[in-house]
Parts: C-alpha cells; sequence; structure tokens
C-alpha cells in the first residue's frame, strides 16, 4: 500500500514526526513533539530507564531518481552539528523509519559540505550494482530500523 501524496514541505516534516512517535508508541516508548525550531523535533522517554532521549527526525515523501536521471533512492540533508542525540529517517512512501546516534549517521553520510551539512542516502532500487558495499542499498541499512534499534537505544 502505497502512502498518499503530502502536499507541503511543513506537512512531509510533520507526517514523518508523527510517524516515528506513532512507531514508539507501539513499542511503548512515550514521546513529545517540540514547537520551536531547535533542531530537536521529538523528546522520548522511556520509563524503564526513566531517562529522556532527543531526536532531529529527516523525512522524504517518496524515492526520486539520483542525479535526476539515475536510479531510485532517498536522502536526507541534516546538519553535522545537529543537538539531538539520535537521527531519525523517515520514508513515507513506505512508512518506513531508520534510527541512528548523531554519531553513526555522521559516519555513515556519504557527503559533507563545507557549511557544515551531511546528506546520508541509499538506492531503493536494489538491481543498483554495488563494490565492496558501495553504494548503499536500503537492504544494507536494514539492522538501522526503529523496530530493531529501539529496544537497545531506549532499553526497555
Amino acid at each position: 500500500m502505497t502512502a498518499a501524496k503530502v502536499t507541503t514541505t511543513q506537512h512531509i516534516g510533520a507526517a514523518g514526526e508523527l510517524l516515528v512517535q506513532y512507531r514508539l508508541l507501539k513499542m511503548g516508548i512515550d514521546s513529545a513533539r517540540l514547537t520551536t525550531d531547535s533542531g530537536i523535533d521529538l523528546v522520548a522517554y522511556a520509563p524503564a530507564t526513566g531517562s529522556a532521549t532527543t531526536i532531529q527526525v529527516k523525512t522524504v515523501e517518496r524515492s526520486t531518481a539520483a542525479g535526476g536521471r539515475g536510479r531510485s533512492a532517498i536522502g536526507w540533508n541534516f546538519p553535522h552539528a545537529t543537538p539531538a542525540q539520535l537521527l531519525a529517517f523517515a520514508y513515507l512512501e513506505l512508512d518506513r523509519v531508520w534510527i541512528f546516534t548523531a554519531a553513526r549517521a555522521r559516519e555513515l553520510a556519504q557527503q559533507h559540505t563545507l557549511g557544515g551539512m551531511r546528506r546520508l542516502y541509499w538506492y531503493t532500487d536494489l538491481a543498483t550494482p554495488q563494490r565492496a558495499g558501495v553504494p548503499l542499498l536500503m537492504t544494507d541499512v536494514d539492522e538501522w530500523l526503529l523496530e530493531v534499534q529501539a529496544p537497545r537505544l531506549f532499553a526497555r
């Protein structure tokens, strides 16, 4: 089932945040959206540990052709100096969420700008040729899906 088209970047971002909240709530992890634009979108609270964790959510609506003409891919830009502890990357077309520590997201990011931005991306077209694991394919990051990482990150 394909998600409905979202119309504005604000709607896309809000949908991504709500998707992350929904997935966390299904795992018994409460979270709250922040209304200020401080680089932190959600604060998640794990009752088992009594600790709060900050999350920045980045969202794409659907895959696009890499470079405008290439194979289908998804990617997100994020600041190198994010104040959030975790980065969640939402893909609305398939309602998927991957979550990384900020340090791990920086390590995996394939592009870096002098202005302090990073870009993390992978191909959704699984027939994309790889050489020594490059470029990343969507299946290469399955271990970072929210449902896989949440028990470790939020120590339920």
